[in-house]
């Protein structure tokens, strides 16, 4: 992976996978509110005179961006543009779908900035390598549940020493110690009802992906990373079908419930001795 410049101070970075459906099925899941939210994090777009201004993406507390459209050719490309990280310049964001035979279709997303200096190039890099875990998720929502609705719950905690010792423990909570990718997995007694199968497991980065049939059809993805110094572990779940809002709202305590007691926050530990 490495950064493309320009001589006109042009910075990118460009990453695509293929995904079954045709043009307009993958255009849905990429190029609306409901579609990225399936895949992605929490999305909404601002229409005005029926078509987008403005694309909101969720990340979390306090992690909100608003980029705005300014290119929209469906079902084959749109971009926006919107604050940088950090201090950094304008991002501009591109996403292309290219159909391909065999219904499949390529999307490509490019990511630029202009830059006279290198100051920028690790955030570009970063977001880049960050892309392959969701075209994951996002395959198995085109291959399994495309145009179903969704509903997702996620959680970050800190967790105690290296990035490595807090994905031991995570995945020795959840039963998951050993497991490799096509084998079925069901978690153990003391752990909220999941059950699925395993899509893709690796220990550098630490995180996998699960398809689910429990609680309901979907996936999760877990994971430990290393943010600002502090191990945390990660845990999204993306629930597709008629049921999954009902689903999240009955699970959704049950796993905060889960998290605490095995991740605690230092206030809460603190505040029980």
């Amino acid at each position: 992976m490495s950064v493309k410049k320009e001589a006109s101070g042009r910075r990118f970075v460009q990453v695509e996978v293929e995904v079954p459906g045709t043009p307009e099925e993958v255009w849905q899941a990429i190029a609306t509110g409901p579609g990225i939210s399936s895949w992605f994090v929490p999305t909404e777009f601002e229409m005005r005179d029926g078509k987008p201004v403005a694309v909101k993406l969720d990340f979390g507390p306090g992690m909100e961006s608003r980029s705005v459209v300014t290119t929209w050719d469906p079902p084959r490309m749109f971009a926006a543009q919107g604050e940088g990280w950090g201090g950094s310049p304008p991002i501009a964001d591109e996403w292309h779908v290219e159909a391909k035979s065999g219904g499949t279709c390529i999307v490509r997303v490019v990511h630029s900035l202009f830059a006279e200096t290198d100051d920028w190039d690790n955030q570009l890099t970063g977001t880049e390598s960050g892309w392959p875990g969701f075209f994951r998720i996002l395959k198995i929502y085109l291959t399994h549940f495309r145009g179903q609705r969704s509903a997702m719950m996620q959680w970050i905690a800190p967790a105690a020493g290296t990035v490595a010792e807090a994905w031991e423990t995570l995945t020795a909570a959840l039963g998951m110690k050993g497991v490799s990718a096509g084998q079925r997995w069901t978690a153990p007694a003391g752990v909220p009802t999941l059950s699925g199968v395993v899509e893709h497991v690796t220990q550098n980065p630490c995180n996998a992906l699960l398809r689910l049939d429990k609680p309901g059809p979907g996936t999760a993805a877990l994971g430990a990373v290393n943010f600002g110094g502090q191990s945390m572990v990660t845990l999204s779940f993306y629930l597709y079908g008629d049921q999954a809002a009902g689903t999240v709202a009955r699970e959704t305590p049950l796993w905060q419930a889960w998290i605490q007691e095995r991740f605690p926050t230092p206030s809460e530990t603190s505040n029980s001795e």
